[in-house]
């Protein structure tokens, strides 16, 4: 895969003659300790540990400022760290690149101007439009010690992990299977959009090119025969929500499978192509379209017809699939552009499955009382949102992984387990579509998601005269007793997995459950585990986008130093301001 790197720069006085020569050796020994917090602590969606590309030499002027930007230019380096103990020659050591992303770490220490070094070289990046984040330690440190203190750490790695995630998408592709699904203004894909804020490349592939490849068997056929093998296993059929007089037949459904399991082979090679097709004779399509996501149409020229997308969405966006774990492909339901953008954040900063939903029901506490005589307890008390998805959901939402302490989470793809796979799979049905919905059949994962956990949900919406913005609700997936979920769950359609969802309350715009489902601002959603809405806070600043909701404590902020400067009492204002000031990244 790609590996875009971190590039450090320890900039320094640029005075020889005695001054610079007394410095050389603590400044590159910041560079050394910022490189290796990094490379420890952060990996990218494979696994790997962060790379970091350190320069040649300290940096004490322009001429070996450049010089380390044309070894970084072709090392990758997406962002640079920039560090000092000490006073150093502002404009003349900076990063210039507009397309990196930047941060400056300034020693806190009395004997040395590094905090001053800090101030000044912020001032210049303001000035010349190059937004830049500042990392300073709140205590002073004296002279000789080498420890990075933890705020600062904080810092530090946050910046690289957002980096790293605005490098990931540069230069790749969102590839659309087919069009717009439904009049979803989420699935009308704008190429401008996805070019300027992410440097993504958008395109088109008609759904026909599935339906060619399967009748030229442009696909592994060993591996079809390995996955066919592991659904007839592993898949076992759910409730058939169809009239008995209307049901595919046994026959049917087997040969729905036998497409399905072709599809999600052939969708698998068109983002990322495969070398055998390549020993098959079929060079350009084993060349693949250099994907990091894309979405799925279906709806309704597609399933009017033929066996719909779920299981294919479903599989992709799991963390394991019949060869076992694997990193989960972004596939967007209804090609919801904006939806699938949301999932990716939550991958590339988290590395685990990201998961689609309708944000579909509020649930007041009176209505569930009502509705089942039951009150809602414990987190669901003030009443939940319910996500669900039209059929297809990564399995991991079901909540059933574990780690060694037995903890139920979403786990980072590369630490599933046998035993993940087998109680995920275990927990899952496939239901027959709704023939009224789905008139060419297919299966949709159904499962609930079984534990509490804390997720973030996540939408990025486009806004006429502002542009994209970003939503984030952190919150905990809920567990209701199982009559309460039974009679909530088949009051829609009880064939579609299910998440009960509560957002944190208690600031702005979170008051209670009732308006965060009223302020939501599209039918679609995606979540992620963990709390991570401080890191999207972060990478949306990077990308020039401003956040229009969130619970995020205002002390958790942490934007480029220069969005100060479009205010500080109103900090939902300046990022606005910032962001339209600056524009999106690549312009």
């Amino acid at each position: 895969m790609n590996y875009p790197k971190i590039g450090i720069r320890p900039t320094i006085d640029g005075r020889w003659g005695g001054v610079r020569e007394s410095l050389e050796k603590q400044t590159m020994n910041m560079a050394y300790s910022a490189a290796r917090l990094l490379e420890e602590n952060l990996v990218y969606p494979d696994g790997t540990p962060v790379k970091c590309i350190i320069s040649d030499s300290t940096i004490g002027g322009g001429l070996e400022a450049a010089k380390c930007a044309e070894k970084f230019s072709k090392e990758g380096v997406c962002a640079t760290l920039t560090v000092t103990p000490c006073w150093c020659y502002g404009s003349e050591t900076m990063d210039m690149d507009p397309l990196t992303v930047k941060a400056v770490w300034g020693f806190n220490g009395t004997e040395r101007p590094g905090a001053v070094y800090l101030a000044a070289v912020m001032a210049a990046h303001a000035q010349k439009g190059l937004p830049a984040f500042s990392i300073y330690g709140k205590d002073v440190q004296d002279l000789e010690d080498t420890e990075i203190p933890e705020d600062v750490q904080e810092k530090i790695l946050r910046f690289g992990r957002c980096a790293i995630a605005v490098g990931l998408m540069k230069n790749r592709a969102y590839v659309n299977l087919g069009s717009v699904s439904m009049g979803i203004m989420g699935s009308f894909c704008d190429p401008a959009f996805l070019q300027k804020y992410f440097g993504i490349r958008a395109e088109w592939v008609d759904l026909t090119e599935i339906l060619r490849r399967i009748d030229k068997g442009i696909y592994d056929h060993k591996e079809y025969d390995k996955a066919l093998a592991w659904i007839r296993e592993n898949c076992k059929e759910g409730y058939d929500p169809n009239p008995e007089d209307v049901r595919h037949s046994k026959e049917e459904k087997a040969k729905e499978w036998e497409f399905i399991a072709k599809m999600t082979l052939i969708v698998k090679d068109i983002f990322y192509g495969n070398p055998v097709l390549d020993e098959m004779g079929f060079h350009e399509e084993a060349m693949g379209r250099n994907a990091i996501l894309g979405g799925f149409q279906g709806q309704r020229m597609w399933t009017d017809w033929l066996p719909n997308g779920d299981f294919t969405e479903a599989i992709l966006n799991s963390s394991f699939d019949w060869n076992g774990k694997k990193e989960p492909t972004i596939l967007a339901t209804e090609n919801d552009t904006l939806n699938g953008m949301a999932m990716l954040f939550g991958k590339l900063l988290t590395g685990t499955a990201s998961v689609f939903a309708d944000v579909r029901t509020y649930w007041s506490p009176e209505a569930v009382e009502r509705v089942t005589g039951r009150k809602p307890e414990g987190l669901a008390q003030n009443g939940f949102i319910h996500l669900i998805n039209s059929g297809a959901a990564a399995l991991d939402g079901a909540g059933l992984a574990r780690d060694e302490a037995g903890k139920a989470l979403i786990k980072q793809w590369w630490k599933i387990t046998d035993e993940d796979i087998k109680n995920l799979t275990a927990a899952t049905d496939w239901c027959p579509a709704n023939l009224g919905y789905f008139r060419g059949g297919g299966f949709s994962s159904h499962f609930k998601t079984q534990n509490e956990m804390p997720v973030t949900l996540i939408r990025i919406n486009l806004v006429q005269g502002v542009g994209p913005v970003l939503q984030i609700a952190e919150g905990h997936t809920v567990t209701l007793d199982d009559e309460t979920h039974r009679i909530l769950d088949e009051r829609t359609d009880r064939t579609w997995p299910t998440t009960w969802f509560v957002p944190r309350l208690g600031t702005k715009g979170f008051e209670d459950v009732y308006s965060v489902m009223a302020n939501w601002g599209a039918n679609h959603g995606a979540f992620s585990y963990g709390h991570i809405g401080k890191d999207l806070i972060t990478l949306a600043s990077m990308l020039r986008i401003p956040v229009s909701l969130h619970n995020v404590d205002d002390r958790d902020i942490y934007r480029p130093h220069s969005f100060a400067a479009f205010g500080t009492k109103d900090l939902e204002g300046a990022d606005y301001r910032a962001c339209q000031a600056y524009g999106p990244l690549y312009k």
